[in-house]
């Protein structure tokens, strides 16, 4: 049955108005991004279907392009509404961080680069600029590389810390395997950078490894 045939109070878009975005299940959250379905079938159906066939919210979201629209039912304009949808949610969080109140610890903004990092399908190295009172100047993904690797060039991340006239910095990057255990490797970058960003008066508070659904802090652990 087409969902204007529905009552009224189990539509998504008029349960959202009358009870919130909680009340509705992950099936009719899509369904109000995919409007109508098709053959006959209604926005929810098909919601009910792309989770069945993705695995979950998060595996759908997650998917890579090619592999989205190949999904029944589903084209390059309703990925991009998807897309869309997410990255604004992303940039709603992030907004938490962009403030005027200075970080209490570095690791406060571990959810902040797990909502940036987490997903990527390759290790991406990421700094977050901080001024001297340890307030968020900007976040730069700079450094993309392959499954297991990212090159990272110290004299990059100078040129930006001295572009944004920063004082501090947090590091971050994901390991897609999903195990956040800081390698050697991540260890020597790690002192590399924090010996280049002395030369600058430049503070290297704290380097996230980002996992799946966890991170570990390397300053916690002493580990520079």
């Amino acid at each position: 049955m087409a969902i204007k045939h529905w009552h009224e109070a189990e539509r998504p878009r008029e349960k959202l108005i009358r009870r919130g975005a909680q009340a509705l299940s992950d099936a009719e959250l899509l369904a109000l991004f995919i409007g109508h379905g098709p053959g006959g079938s209604n926005a929810v159906d098909l919601g009910q279907d792309l989770l069945r066939q993705a695995g979950g919210l998060r595996q759908l979201l997650d998917m890579p392009r090619e592999q989205f629209c190949r999904l029944r039912g589903i084209g390059p304009a309703r990925l991009a509404l998807f897309k869309g949808a997410l990255e604004m949610g992303k940039r709603y969080l992030d907004q938490r961080y962009i403030r005027e109140e200075p970080l209490r610890e570095p690791c406060d903004v571990g959810p902040l680069f797990m909502s940036r990092l987490r997903a990527h399908p390759c290790e991406v190295f990421a700094v977050l600029f901080l001024d001297n009172r340890h307030r968020i100047i900007t976040y730069e993904e700079l450094f993309r590389g392959t499954i297991n690797a990212a090159v990272v060039y110290p004299r990059e991340v100078l040129r930006r810390a001295l572009e944004h006239n920063a004082a501090a910095v947090i590091l971050a990057h994901n390991h897609p395997s999903g195990d956040p255990e800081p390698s050697s490797a991540d260890r020597c970058i790690t002192r590399t950078l924090v010996k280049a960003l002395e030369l600058i008066d430049v503070r290297v508070l704290d380097h996230l490894v980002i996992g799946d659904e966890k991170w570990v802090s390397m300053a916690s652990r002493k580990m520079f």
